[in-house]
């Protein structure tokens, strides 16, 4: 796979697994990604392909960063798309590819609780107990199964919430 990506032009465009394998998520994140922010708008062939430009792809890696390293929720890289644009994050994306350690994330303006990156792994520990043998469970269909994940997101956001503001209390 990695062949296949260093023969690809800069400027072609990617297929998810493409996407996934570069940025190190799960293609079904992604997927998720697009339906939570809709600056994510990859190219759709025919049998709903994806395909995406270089620009999503920066995009992608910018949210990855947001979410991953520095701990955003979804919510907070909404606002940070909202307030401070895409280019912003696709540029936080860039800076990620280069590796800078040392960059600041975006200011937010009310104290968003840093315990995404632990829900995040619990959901992606989640969803591989409830859907790893055979893709989904009988009777289940994609759109119900969408639901579902994005719904546990929220929760497992909601309960590091919670965790947060109690050890604020106690301290």
């Amino acid at each position: 796979m990695a062949s296949a990506l260093a023969a690809k032009s800069p400027e072609a465009f990617r297929t998810i697994s493409e996407v996934a394998a570069e940025l190190d998520v799960p293609q079904h994140v992604l997927r998720f990604w697009e339906s939570r922010f809709a600056q994510i708008r990859p190219v759709k062939r025919a049998g709903g392909r994806r395909y995406y430009r270089p620009e999503d792809v920066e995009l992608l890696r910018g949210i990855r960063a947001l979410l991953y390293a520095d701990g955003y929720t979804i919510k907070g890289v909404q606002k940070i798309l909202r307030e401070q644009g895409i280019r912003r994050v696709a540029e936080l994306g860039r800076e990620a590819l280069r590796g800078r350690p040392g960059r600041k994330a975006p200011a937010e303006s009310d104290a968003e609780p840093r315990y995404a990156r632990a829900a995040i792994a619990r959901v992606h520990a989640a969803h591989a107990n409830i859907f790893s043998k055979g893709g989904s469970r009988p009777g289940l269909e994609e759109a119900a199964r969408t639901k579902l994940e994005l719904l546990l997101a929220e929760l497992l956001q909601m309960k590091a919430r919670l965790r947060a503001g109690r050890e604020r209390v106690q301290v």
